[in-house]
């Protein structure tokens, strides 16, 4: 590890939690979107090792093409379940969080948020800060 890497490490190891805090601020309609866009680079296994399974459920429940994450769902699981899915999607397929930023920046109810304002900067310093490159 080079003294370049711990930005983009720390940032890493906190974008989970941020993740986790802009759910939880977000009302019902934007959490859907948050874990419909977190499960979908997700196959059933990685689903299943997160949270109790709880996301393989509605993706079951759902169907593979047409997943579909119902407002009861956002009732049903908190900031320390996304968290956990935000952590796991960053092992798959770290570049799926990218499109984070875009999802934020497209809601009016998030973009303000210190949470999404702090995850967007996560986002960028994980990527290595590269100036002139768009999120998402």
């Amino acid at each position: 590890m080079t003294d370049a890497d711990v930005p983009s490490n720390a940032a890493a190891a906190e974008i989970g939690p941020l993740v986790g805090a802009v759910y939880q601020t977000a009302p019902p309609a934007e959490r859907r979107r948050l874990i419909e866009h977190l499960m979908r680079p997700l196959g059933l296994l990685s689903m299943a090792a997160v949270a109790g399974g709880v996301f393989t459920a509605i993706r079951l429940r759902s169907g593979w093409d047409s997943m579909q994450v119902r407002l009861d769902d956002t009732l049903n699981i908190g900031a320390t379940e996304v968290s956990a899915l935000a952590d796991m999607v960053q092992q798959v397929d770290a570049e799926a969080l990218d499109g984070l930023a875009r999802l934020l920046m497209a809601s009016p109810a998030l973009a303000g948020t210190t949470a999404a304002v702090l995850l967007l900067r996560a986002l960028k310093a994980r990527r290595g800060g590269r100036s002139g490159q768009v999120l998402g």
